[in-house]
């Protein structure tokens, strides 16, 4: 466990996964929080917060990841960013800013560390079933699926599996790419 804020909790929970695995050859960056809220209302907290969690954590877990992935020459980075960072959402300012910024960071690292056999690749799921959107209003979830060409939200399972095959050396030579897991809500964005 760690928190993706507190680099030194992010030292710890690496060192302790090399102690007993040795160097990460896989990372999964795919924390992140919400605080909606319309532009005019958000508070300067409610956005940075956001983006230390979403975009700056990211960059920490990365950074630390890379030193075992240079050592070994190999490594898959998978970024979990969102709809939302590529198609904007109101209200989500300061989420859809942290979730497209991953889209930058995974770019910058194909052309940094990709030589090194090492990929930097960026999921982007959609509306998925979860708890949170099972907690949303009908009329809500309806507007939403209203969206969506697939006519439903995705399961979790679907997402996985596409982070497990881009993370997966089938997948060695494909690197700054960004893949929709969205039933097809974010066409051409």
């Amino acid at each position: 466990k760690a928190d993706v804020t507190d680099a030194a909790s992010i030292d710890a929970a690496f060192t302790e996964v090399e102690a007993a695995h040795g160097p990460v050859q896989v990372l999964i960056a795919n924390a992140g929080v919400t605080k909606d809220t319309l532009l005019l209302r958000m508070g300067e907290e409610e956005f940075t917060s956001v983006i230390d969690t979403n975009l700056t954590g990211a960059f920490r877990v990365i950074k630390r990841a890379s030193k075992g992935m240079l050592r070994k020459k190999y490594g898959r980075i998978v970024l979990i960013s969102s709809v939302v960072g590529l198609y904007g959402s109101p209200g989500q300012i300061n989420y859809a800013a942290s979730k497209a910024g991953l889209v930058g960071i995974a770019r910058s690292l194909t052309r940094e560390l990709g030589s090194r056999n090492i990929t930097a690749n960026v999921v982007a799921p959609g509306f998925i079933n979860t708890d949170m959107t099972a907690a949303l209003p009908e009329a809500t979830q309806k507007d939403y699926l209203s969206s969506i060409p697939a006519g439903r939200f995705a399961e979790a399972e679907e997402v996985a599996k596409v982070v497990r095959w881009v993370a997966s050396d089938e997948a060695a030579y494909i690197s700054g790419a960004v893949i929709p897991v969205d039933g097809g809500l974010g066409m051409g964005h």
